[in-house]
């Protein structure tokens, strides 16, 4: 049984309510609807344009909503639905028409194409509303914040679901939305972003997923395998127990997410499933990826990752998490181009653009935020982030300055390649050096007293210039990250008094090779 996180939460959300109406051909300028076109698997399969083309309305109730959907010409006929206020249980009835199939308990995309859902001026709020995807395709819902949807208790909607997708669905993308609970299953919660039974081409970007005990699934059980090409971008996860997501069979590309407090679990690469996991960071987590709770092994290809005071399980029967050493064990091809941030940058972007009522705001994929969100980014894909981030190092490898307390103190690491030695770093030759057994790994310099360090300086051997990636500074008397960022050379950051500094390589284009590893006062 999964714990709760209820007893974590600060506040509970409270209920309100509203009444409005529906209004025809309004203008948008209080927001833009698919402001920049779909990114991630979203793009593919004809693209992602929801209602666009269509006539633009605005609803202030579920009920609105509904009606906009059921008036149409048909249940293809696009349509930009624009919402504002409280959308719940008390507004939200079922319509009638030829072109809509609706329900009073959620709202209802049902046998339907061709719409956008977006939140306008001061906000769109389904509160304790879930919204459920049926047999459809190209949907847009974007803006929007969904929160204490619950399967148990009262009042109950879309089995517990925020967002829930099943039976044939091809083409959503949801955009800076906000998806949050108050609790896991035991308070009557289910997942934040759900995915069963055939789903496809699915983009989740610039989102918060936040205090729940289940983050999202892509497939129900163990057979529901036929789910796959999802997107997970630029998200927040925080305070969720597991599931960021669950994916069972099927290919999903998870890159520049920002994952706060997992508790238990968290990307759960399953029966036969294939996670493309790139330049992500995952803080104060447990087990943040794996196959977890079953023994139908997943497996998952990782790049540019930075892993921040992340704790790992024993291997078991039902229970292979990916680290410590967080390596590939499969290759995984996405067809589209995108972008991506440095993992180092991933916290502040996220932070100034997720969520709904952020603006729209979007990253460049350079470490750096527009407000005005353009086509997606042409560049090819990589196998790694190759922006530079804010914290590269300033200096050249070998410039050097003040003393160097490397000199006559103690060296230690993981595992090293054969034929090298953790004292190399630290004994004045650049002609010695030291490699981890692969292509990550721990070098440290450590002292028998406390020595104040404020910067260091990491020397690679002839002949494998450039080939560290990302990396973590660390306090190695107390794990606590002093600096990330790419590439060698010198590296500043706060004073620190330590017995141990640790420079630890978390992604490489080849086989590191740290000739001096330097440490200086400031």
């Amino acid at each position: 049984m999964r714990r709760s996180v209820a007893l974590r939460l600060s506040a509970v959300l409270g209920v309100a309510g509203a009444a409005g109406a529906i209004a025809l051909g309004l203008p948008q300028h209080e927001a833009s609807a698919a402001a920049n076109a779909a990114t991630g698997f979203a793009s593919q399969n004809g693209g992602t344009t929801g209602g666009a083309g269509g006539t633009t309305v605005k609803a202030t109730t579920g009920t609105a909503i509904h009606n906009a959907l059921c008036t149409r010409a048909s249940s293809s006929t696009p349509i930009i639905i624009q919402v504002e206020g409280t959308i719940n249980h008390g507004n939200t009835t079922k319509v009638s028409g030829d072109s809509c199939n609706t329900a009073a308990d959620k709202i209802e995309l049902k046998e339907i194409s061709n719409v956008t859902i977006v939140g306008v001026g001061a906000g769109a709020t389904f509160d304790q509303l879930g919204i459920h995807i049926r047999d459809s395709s190209n949907i847009i819902i974007q803006n929007v914040t969904v929160k204490n949807v619950k399967k148990s208790g009262s009042p109950t909607s879309n089995g517990g679901d925020a967002i829930g997708m099943e039976s044939t669905v091809r083409n959503v993308w949801v955009d800076h939305a906000t998806l949050e609970a108050s609790g896991g299953e035991s308070e009557g919660y289910d997942g934040l972003f759900d995915m069963k039974d055939d789903v496809e081409y699915v983009t989740l970007s610039y989102s918060i997923l936040r205090n729940s005990g289940r983050g999202g699934l892509i497939g129900s059980s163990e057979s529901d395998t036929g789910n796959s090409n999802i997107t997970f971008h630029h998200n927040k996860y925080q305070n969720i127990d597991s599931r960021t997501p669950l994916l069972r069979g099927g290919i999903a590309h998870i890159y520049n997410n920002h994952y706060v407090s997992l508790n238990e679990s968290g990307i759960n690469s399953r029966a036969g499933a294939k996670a493309r996991v790139d330049g992500n960071y995952f803080e104060d987590s447990k087990d943040v990826l794996g196959t977890f709770y079953t023994d139908a092994a997943g497996y998952w290809q990782v790049s540019g990752n930075i892993l921040d005071n992340v704790t790992w399980s024993a291997k078991g029967t039902e229970n292979n998490p990916a680290g410590p050493n967080v390596v590939s064990n499969t290759s995984v091809s996405i067809p589209y181009s995108f972008t991506a941030d440095n993992a180092s940058c991933v916290p502040s972007i996220v932070a100034a653009t997720a969520g709904a009522n952020t603006g729209l705001k979007v990253s460049t994929g350079t470490c750096s935020v527009t407000s005005s969100p353009s086509a997606s980014p042409t560049s090819s894909p990589t196998s790694s982030p190759t922006s530079s981030p804010t914290s590269s190092p300033t200096a050249s490898p070998t410039a050097t300055s003040g003393t160097n307390l490397s000199i006559g103190a103690g060296a230690d690491g993981s595992s090293k390649a054969s034929g090298t030695s953790y004292g190399n770093v630290k004994d004045g030759d650049v002609s010695t050096y030291w490699s981890p057994s692969g292509t990550t790994g721990d070098i440290s310099i450590k002292w028998s007293s406390a020595t104040t360090v404020g910067r260091i300086t990491i020397v690679e051997a002839s002949g494998s210039t450039g080939a560290i990636g990302a990396w973590q500074v660390l306090n190695g008397a107390t794990g606590a990250v002093l600096k990330s960022g790419t590439g060698a050379g010198s590296i500043s950051f706060t004073a620190t008094s330590t017995t141990k500094v640790t420079f630890r390589i978390t992604g490489a284009t080849a086989t590191p090779k740290v000739a001096e590893f330097q440490t200086f006062a400031s």
